[in-house]
């Protein structure tokens, strides 16, 4: 899903706005993170270490913002129905791995942010962060660790051992 989102993406893009800027918005979206933004700078055949720098400091920007504000905002989205759901969905989701992240703390964390599956990753991981209460001097670096792991992974798919093309 995440690749064909990211095809669709980088197509909806290309000749309107620059690679790097397509990158760098693929990487600020939730799911897509880093990982559709190292898929982008594939397709548009970017430089790697430009890629991953971009898509690590796209993948980052939202970050202290989710683990900040992310109540407030629910708070405020409760309002509306339509929002409900939602957020309930989001904090069950949380309320599942909650008991992986408490029980090893900052490293949970870390782990959880740094395996590159679906569900997993920066906004994740900062949602959890939040609701968790986990502070962020302590959240934060466990996040950008996660994130620079994960971008590492990727990196092995979209441009070395494991790409196909």
């Amino acid at each position: 899903m995440a690749e064909t989102l990211t095809q669709s993406l980088v197509e909806l893009f290309q000749d309107k706005i620059p690679a790097e800027l397509t990158v760098f918005i693929i990487s600020l979206l939730p799911v897509l993170e880093l990982r559709g933004g190292m898929i982008a700078a594939r397709l548009l055949e970017m430089n790697f270490f430009e890629a991953f720098a971009i898509s690590y400091i796209g993948n980052m920007l939202p970050i202290p913002f989710i683990i900040l504000f992310i109540k407030k905002i629910f708070e405020f989205l409760r309002r509306f129905k339509f929002f409900e759901k939602i957020i309930t969905k989001l904090e069950a989701k949380t309320e599942r791995n909650k008991d992986k992240v408490l029980r090893y703390k900052c490293w949970g964390l870390l782990i959880f942010v740094a395996i590159p599956l679906p569900g997993t990753g920066g906004w994740t991981g900062a949602l959890m962060a939040a609701l968790l209460d986990m502070p962020i001097k302590r959240s934060l670096p466990s996040i950008a660790l996660g994130v620079f792991i994960a971008g590492l992974i990727m990196s092995l798919v979209t441009y070395g051992i494991f790409s196909m093309g």
